[in-house]
């Protein structure tokens, strides 16, 4: 297969798992700050958006502590599973998932504050559980905020280069995303492949950013 289309389907694997980890923790911990106060709250909400400002090779480093064989868990996941995350496409799902966090739990935690919570109340009156409420009244409400974060989350995840690189390195059909295989064709001074992958990525990437443009909340409600 072209190296091209091969680093295209692993960026697309890699940004596929990553989106849909960030899609169950991102509704989440969205939900449960915008519901809940407690404590440390507005912490929390820091340090889960510090990836969006935190360079990414900052963030990489930082998994490279947590994850690499000399850490508790880098061991622990050796001993034990004979597995490790560092040069992994497994890693690099999890570097693609951190960076892209924020953009699915920012837009998760207001798009459930505004969400009419007398409809909730309404729904508890009427004998309806707890979960029924969010799977029938609140997630529905806050669907679509939901689903554009998600969507720029993937382009995020799809572009991603500083934290993959260093925890997943730049290994041919194994590795080599998109994005690294666009810096080591330029390294290399293959301006053709380099063109191509250029090409492919911002081709994905404008589709995926047009159709979260379609279903932010704002234009929605400009339409009505």
């Amino acid at each position: 297969m072209n190296p091209a289309w091969t680093a295209l389907l692993l960026s697309l694997k890699v940004a596929g798992w990553a989106t849909m980890l960030n899609l169950i923790f991102g509704i989440g911990v969205g939900y449960l700050l915008a519901r809940k106060r407690f404590p440390g709250r507005d912490l929390v909400d820091t340090i889960l958006t510090l990836p969006m400002v935190m360079p990414p090779t900052v963030l990489g480093y930082y998994l490279l502590v947590l994850l690499g064989r000399r850490s508790a868990l880098g061991a622990w996941l050796q001993d034990h599973f004979g597995f490790s995350f560092i040069f992994t496409w497994q890693g690099a799902v999890i570097a693609a998932a951190i960076v892209a966090f924020p953009l699915v739990f920012k837009p998760a935690r207001a798009a459930f504050e505004a969400v009419d919570g007398q409809l909730e109340q309404a729904a508890r009156v009427l004998g309806i559980s707890e979960m029924a409420v969010f799977f029938r009244v609140t997630l529905p409400l806050a669907w679509r905020g939901i689903l554009a974060g998600v969507l720029l989350a993937f382009a995020r995840a799809l572009g991603e280069f500083g934290a993959t690189l260093m925890v997943a390195g730049s290994i041919p059909g194994k590795t080599q995303t998109l994005s690294i295989a666009v810096y080591e064709a330029v390294q290399a001074g293959q301006d053709d492949v380099a063109n191509t992958l250029v090409l492919l990525t911002s081709a994905v990437c404008i589709a995926v950013l047009l159709l979260a443009g379609k279903l932010a909340p704002g234009r929605v409600a400009n339409r009505i």
